[in-house]
């Protein structure tokens, strides 16, 4: 037999790239190393644009556990370990979404099964070779080992990748061997929390805001309470002497007491684990030669990895990578798709990991200590009071300033980024545009008076969803979206003339074979 897409790597983003194959009808078969799913602590939520996407495939109320939709956050935030004031913002790019990544890969383990996914744990590729049509993928498991042969091999396989050193991709990059960076879950004084602001009071020190790196010229340190776990406590130091004595709460309370000058209190955690404790030296950024070999793919941290700017942000651009490859992938195995579709994979995502380079080297640089940094800090925090600084740095964290190029210079200025959220009047009743987007089909939004797009339009097969509504606030009059919810063609028109016509065929053509 022939699979279609064998994915290697049953984590976040090997899921999603699961999921998204399955709602367009191709079924993947995944194949995870590990017997079990890891209860290491690993990333402690999801940060930008993703939580948006995930609540466009309706997973959000499943991670969250409440039925209300994302919201920004309009409060505050950080960048470099200073403060992004986004309420000067009138509409914040910003979402956050606190859960633990093993409960990340369980939410998506569940839907992927429900979705008639084949996972095979246990199972993990050490070889493989690929001609013009086929890969040929070489895999040990208890059972022995065997070969499978696909049409395609996506490597979700970490930063450490099989799929990426087999397939001969290099990953080039940057090692930040100075910075030990200490975290444990632990216990701290009650009386020290503020309950208002959930800020952790030191004596001696000043109030520490929950979530948020903190600088010293001695180090870096942060305080995260996570909802129904102890405190998360890192501290970041430089240029310290290596050992071989595993990590203890003794050598985080005395790397604190370095860092803040003062001591805290730390107790043992709570409940059941597990529970961080651990020390990590040093970082990596970097980015693979090339997202694919022919038929082979990468997505996630076995494309990219990044230092400074933690988890959340490493798993926004890799379960997008899953969401922008997996319906090019689908439309390619269905047929009709245009030549240069997966192409655009590479092309779009590598834009995305590029500007994620410039999020952590900028972090890296206004963190490190030293006078110079001190004085850098000092003029960024002016800059800091301006609006359009905010918002060019919210969209940097969030991953929300990345435009595809989908469109000329004339093109609709939402044309290439992810749509915004928009509610809806139709003639079944009020939609939010995440109830229309979690069949990951394209979508073609008609806003126009008396539905005139869909009336002048006929479409080839049915590969796009028509909706006609009415916005409930000022909206573009019509979108055409992508599976991965980014516009392709826009218009302001009441009615779309010819030449906007022209444009709308062009886009159906373009990405989907269509007209």
């Amino acid at each position: 037999m022939i699979t279609d897409v064998v994915i290697a790597g049953g984590g976040p983003n090997g899921l999603m790239l699961a999921c998204e194959l399955s709602l367009a009808g191709v079924r993947p078969v995944v194949l995870e190393r590990l017997p079990e799913p890891s209860r290491e602590a690993k990333a402690n939520g999801l940060l930008g644009q993703v939580v948006t996407m995930l609540d466009r495939r309706g997973l959000h109320e499943r991670l969250s556990g409440s039925p209300e939709p994302p919201r920004p956050n309009s409060a505050y935030f950080m960048f470099g370990a200073m403060g992004l004031d986004l309420s000067l913002l009138e509409d914040s790019p910003v979402h956050a979404l606190p859960v633990p990544q093993r409960r990340i890969v369980q939410v998506l383990h569940e839907r992927a099964v429900e979705l008639g996914v084949e996972i095979r744990r246990g199972h993990e590729v050490v070889g493989l070779s690929q001609d013009d049509d086929l890969v040929t993928v070489d895999v040990a498991s208890p059972g022995g080992a065997y070969q499978l042969r696909a049409r395609y091999l996506v490597g979700a396989d970490g930063a450490h990748s099989a799929t990426r050193k087999l397939s001969g991709i290099g990953f080039p990059g940057v090692t930040y061997d100075r910075m030990t960076v200490r975290s444990a879950h632990a216990t701290v004084p009650a009386d020290w929390v503020d309950p208002a602001t959930g800020a952790l009071d030191v004596p001696g020190h000043g109030a520490v805001l929950p979530f948020l790196p903190h600088r010293t010229e001695r180090g870096g340190f942060s305080y995260a309470p996570m909802p129904g776990h102890p405190p998360l406590v890192s501290t970041t130091e430089w240029d310290q002497a290596e050992t071989a004595a595993p990590m203890s709460l003794d050598e985080l309370r005395e790397s604190i007491r370095r860092v803040l000058g003062v001591d805290v209190p730390l107790g043992p955690p709570d409940g059941e684990g597990p529970h961080v404790l651990r020390r990590l030296t040093g970082g990596n950024t970097r980015v693979a030669e090339r997202f694919s070999d022919r038929r082979v793919f990468l997505i996630g941290d076995a494309a990219h990895v990044y230092a400074a700017t933690g988890g959340g942000p490493g798993l926004n651009l890799g379960l997008q990578d899953a969401v922008n490859l997996g319906w090019k992938l689908a439309t390619v195995l269905r047929g009709g798709a245009p030549p240069a579709l997966l192409d655009s994979y590479e092309t779009e995502r590598r834009r995305a990991a590029d500007r994620m380079v410039v999020n952590a080297r900028a972090q890296a640089a206004l963190i490190a200590p030293g006078d110079d940094v001190t004085g850098l800090r000092e003029l960024f925090t002016e800059l800091l009071r301006d609006r359009s600084t905010v918002q060019r740095l919210a969209g940097l964290v969030a991953g929300a300033d990345v435009r595809y190029d989908m469109g000329g210079p004339e093109a609709h200025p939402l044309v290439g980024r992810f749509a915004p959220d928009m509610e809806l009047d139709t003639p079944a009743g009020p939609v939010r545009l995440a109830e229309l987007t979690r069949t990951a089909r394209p979508l073609l939004l008609d806003l126009t008076e008396e539905a005139s797009l869909t009336q002048e339009l006929t479409l080839r097969g049915d590969h796009v969803d028509t909706v006609t509504a009415r916005p409930r606030a000022s909206a573009p009059t019509a979108l055409l979206l992508r599976p991965d919810c980014y516009v392709a063609w826009a218009s302001a028109s009441p009615r779309p003339d010819a030449a906007e016509m022209e444009e709308l065929r062009a886009a159906l053509r373009r990405w989907f074979g269509l007209i």
